[in-house]
């Protein structure tokens, strides 16, 4: 889904991904992938530590913890802010503003047709008011191994952690394949070029 989504009736920049010479310079999308999979990777390698040390209450801590941490880290290092976000969310922090429920509403249809390519991603440029918002986000789908925590079927002892920490959760109840969320990668707002003439 490398392509443009448009919505809400805003004009969206063209951003061809095709690598012609005179397509806009597109470094703000490369790097937003790799800020995504840095997310991604760090965030799944914490998780497996704490799955193989604790268990799935554990795991719990470290989405509680050290996924905000990462971001944190890598918003500050990058000057995007990097997160996680989804329709049905776990932590309210995270709840979609009205730009990623759309796209959310995109994925999670793309990945209920099951004709897509991995990975399944959202790259555009928003003209509001004179300034270009630059927004990247990467679908996250279900795996069978987040089914532990956000699954059907939880064990009574994670239900009971879950509950204690996140006491109006709402990511349960997923099927490997469906969208379980994104990663977004939000760039500060910038004036519009105007080419001189």
């Amino acid at each position: 889904m490398r392509h443009l989504l448009s919505f809400l009736g805003t004009v969206l920049l063209a951003l061809p991904l095709t690598g012609a010479a005179d397509e806009p310079s597109l470094a703000w999308v490369e790097q937003s992938r790799v800020l995504a999979s840095q997310l991604g990777t760090e965030l799944k390698g914490e998780l497996g530590k704490a799955l193989a040390a604790g268990g799935p209450v554990a795991a719990i801590s470290v989405c509680r913890t050290k996924a905000p941490a990462i971001a944190a880290r890598l918003s500050q290092e990058s000057g995007a802010i990097v997160s996680r976000t989804a329709l049905r969310v776990r932590n309210p922090a995270n709840a979609p503003d009205s730009v990623q429920r759309t796209v959310l509403e995109q994925f999670a249809s793309e990945l209920a047709s099951g004709k897509f390519t991995p990975p399944l991603e959202a790259v555009f440029e928003i003209n509001s008011g004179g300034r270009i918002e630059r927004r990247f986000l990467r679908a996250i789908p279900m795996e069978a191994v987040c089914s532990t925590c956000h699954g059907t079927q939880l064990a009574p002892d994670l239900a009971a952690a879950i509950a204690r920490d996140y006491p109006a959760d709402q990511a349960t109840g997923f099927e490997p394949g469906q969208l379980r969320g994104a990663i977004s990668v939000l760039w500060p707002p910038s004036p519009v070029s105007i080419p001189v003439r």
